[in-house]
């Protein structure tokens, strides 16, 4: 009986100390220059629809089910999904935007597990037409359950996914007339 309190004692203080020194935030992000003036990408990426023509998850679950409040590219637009588990369920709002350099947004995950992340697009001339775009979020990782990016890459794993993106989204203003 001695032991087993002990061990407990020992996972307890274990769990304690994972939950200390695991990551508390996050932030992740990626960039693309696109060759198109800011103004165009701007006025594009400011509606959240826009995204169904590039987003990596629209990829994963073309048939997810969504729905709309307010008005796209206004403060106040919220896109509600619910897909299939590559996607989850879940919905972004608009909350800020600063005409010509970013839109931010929150997201709000209820499945396959409740998070809320702020997600942010930002656009910057870059001379000769051309406009940089990054987009990424961030967030807090509350613990115990903060253990879980210990052992899991964010960055690489959602990175990855913006930058098959933004790829997309270049190719679809690019090819623009």
């Amino acid at each position: 009986m001695e032991i087993a309190v002990y061990i407990i004692l020992a996972l307890i203080a274990l769990i304690l100390i994972l939950a200390m020194v695991a990551p508390k935030t996050y932030n992740v992000s990626r960039s693309i220059i696109i060759n198109r003036p800011i103004t165009e990408v701007f006025s594009y990426l400011k509606l959240i629809k826009n995204q169904d023509e590039w987003s990596p998850w629209k990829k994963k679950d073309p048939h997810m089910r969504q729905e709309h409040t307010g008005t796209d590219g206004e403060v106040g637009f919220i896109n509600r999904w619910e897909g299939n588990k590559a996607v989850g369920t879940g919905e972004q709002e608009i909350i800020s935007i600063t005409e010509n350099r970013s839109v931010n947004s929150q997201l709000r995950f209820y499945k396959p597990w409740k998070s809320q992340s702020d997600a942010y697009l930002t656009v910057k001339e870059i001379g000769d037409g051309s406009t940089e775009v990054v987009w990424g979020f961030s967030g807090n990782n509350k613990p115990p359950s903060n253990i879980f990016f210990l052992f899991f890459n964010m960055d690489k794993t959602v990175g990855k996914d913006f930058e098959e993106g933004l790829l997309d989204l270049k190719h679809v203003l690019e090819s623009k007339t």
